[in-house]
């Protein structure tokens, strides 16, 4: 096969989205190719025209076809409450779940010393100039339970700490069917630490 033609770019291509290695995106590939009116030809128009119309909303930096985004601009969503998430997946996980009706800030990550991610490549000096403007009544931290995640938190409630408003974060410890025996020593510890 030649090495450097069309579908040994494509290949090369594909192999660079998030869980999908040469192996994959070579079967990817084939099949796109295989069943080209099908697939393939509707995924370029998907991916042309994501590409035009995407943008990431000048409020809370998700990303959508509307700007500012449809939660920001929803009338019925609460302004005062403000969830702070890393990605914009964690922000379609709590959408997901349903129940929360505030509107949301995503910061692009989080503080990783090996990742080499620092403060200035979060937004958050955006969320340090929309609580500014804005004052909502509370904050909620979303960030993942990691070491990094934890930092991250910690560096936005200093920020955070200027403000009389309200901080939580979400609560972490057992999962809804979680058995003791299969929950690791720092999920049963942080169970038993927030235990309400």
């Amino acid at each position: 096969m030649k090495q450097d033609g069309p579908l040994s770019h494509m290949i090369r291509q594909l192999s660079v989205l998030p869980g999908l290695g040469p192996r994959s995106a070579r079967r990817a590939a084939l099949t796109l190719i295989s069943k080209k009116d099908d697939m393939m030809m509707p995924l370029i128009r998907a991916l042309s025209e994501a590409a035009e119309q995407i943008v990431t909303c000048p409020v809370c930096g998700a990303l959508d076809d509307t700007s500012p985004c449809r939660i920001c601009s929803d009338p019925s969503r609460d302004q005062g409450l403000i969830c702070v998430v890393a990605t914009l997946t964690d922000l379609w996980a709590i959408e997901r779940a349903g129940g929360f009706r505030g509107v949301y800030h995503v910061l692009g990550g989080v503080l990783s010393a090996l990742d080499g991610i620092g403060p200035d490549n979060l937004s958050l000096d955006d969320l340090k100039t929309r609580v500014a403007e804005n004052v909502p009544r509370e904050v909620i931290l979303a960030l993942p339970a990691t070491v990094d995640g934890q930092s991250t938190a910690h560096v936005v409630m200093d920020i955070l700490g200027a403000h009389d408003i309200k901080v939580t974060r979400l609560a972490h410890g057992m999962p809804i069917g979680g058995e003791l025996d299969y929950l690791d020593d720092g999920t049963i510890l942080t169970a038993f630490q927030a235990r309400g």
